[in-house]
């Protein structure tokens, strides 16, 4: 058996002290990820800083916010089922709750938080078998996935060394609504656009994010985006809960008679991060709002897809998810 230190943090400074000073250490919140892949040895830190406790200190970090200049402003500590439920997330940004609410089970959003699910590990399940070889959990093993089972894998953003999925539905719409995530670390704080938070994985699979470690995530926030009101997050999964996407679709449009004036579109389940279909949005933008134009931007947002043995089927059924989803919010009044 091997053991396990724990601690409490009183606050985000001696959180930060605690872990930056131990390479062996790790922040704990809601455990949902973190215990879950300790308990099959996939993740094996040897000291855990819990920090749920620093809210009542801080209580900023549990709570949602609406700012002056129009921002919602979204705690670290957060649950998944607060943050889905809140009548300013559900009215301004409904992408946003569709998302939270189409994943996991109401008991794991219950206890999940913002960070944890912004930090969550891929469900590849050869990163989750230790008797596998994966870069991304013992880098320089290899990738089981590229000449395995690779059903669940992503078509975009891969590379020789890992092909893995990025599993988060929320970061998908935090990504179509140009969040930011607000980081504290030995140096200070510092922001970092959600589209630039998460990495692909290039030759360090093993590096998921650009956090340093002791890096600890204050917060999310969403700018003022008025047309993110005509939003719609679309999953597509093997049954209708509990299960990872095999693609899905966060999309807002800004339609003024009949023409789109703005776009947002990001996809998940296809990707190694949640992918912000940046070409795709410039296609919608000056168009008119119709089954056509979708198509065409569906087309260029699956592009650069590189498709392995057993999951070419994603590539038309995500573009299949964007006419879909697209089409839904265009019929928004």
């Amino acid at each position: 058996m091997r053991p396990v230190t724990y601690t409490a943090a009183a606050d985000v400074a001696g959180a930060i002290s605690a872990v930056a000073g131990n390479p062996d250490a790790a922040y704990l919140g809601g455990g949902t990820t973190l215990i879950d892949l300790m308990k099959i040895d996939v993740m094996a830190p040897a000291h855990l800083v819990d920090v749920t406790g620093i809210q009542s200190r801080d209580p900023r970090l549990a709570r949602i916010d609406e700012m002056g200049d129009g921002r919602l402003r979204i705690g670290a500590l957060v649950s998944n089922s607060d943050l889905a439920h809140h009548p300013a997330v559900r009215t301004r940004y409904p992408v946003l709750s569709e998302a939270l609410l189409s994943g996991a089970t109401v008991q794991l959003r219950n206890m999940a938080t913002v960070a944890g699910n912004l930090l969550q590990r891929t469900r590849c399940y050869y990163f989750r078998d230790t008797a596998s070889p994966c870069n991304k959990r013992q880098p320089g093993t290899g990738c089981s996935a590229t000449g395995g089972y690779n059903r669940m894998h992503a078509v975009l953003g891969g590379s020789d060394q890992c092909i893995a999925t990025n599993p988060s539905d929320m970061c998908v719409a935090l990504s179509a609504l140009d969040a930011v995530v607000r980081v504290r670390g030995p140096a200070g704080e510092r922001t970092i656009a959600l589209v630039d938070f998460h990495r692909v994985p290039g030759d360090s699979p093993e590096q998921d994010t650009v956090l340093e470690h002791g890096d600890f995530i204050v917060g999310v926030d969403i700018p003022a985006l008025p047309f993110a009101a005509r939003s719609h997050y679309l999953k597509i999964r093997d049954r209708s809960s509990y299960a990872f996407a095999l693609a899905s679709v966060a999309a807002a449009l800004d339609i003024q008679d009949d023409v789109i004036r703005g776009a947002r579109l990001a996809l998940g389940g296809v990707g190694t991060k949640p992918w912000r279909a940046r070409e795709a949005e410039l296609i919608l933008v000056g168009r008119p709002a119709t089954v056509d134009t979708y198509r065409e931007a569906a087309t260029a947002a699956l592009r650069d897809a590189v498709p392995q043995r057993h999951n070419a089927f994603k590539i038309e059924l995500a573009k299949r998810t964007i006419v879909r989803a697209l089409t839904t919010v265009g019929r928004m009044v």
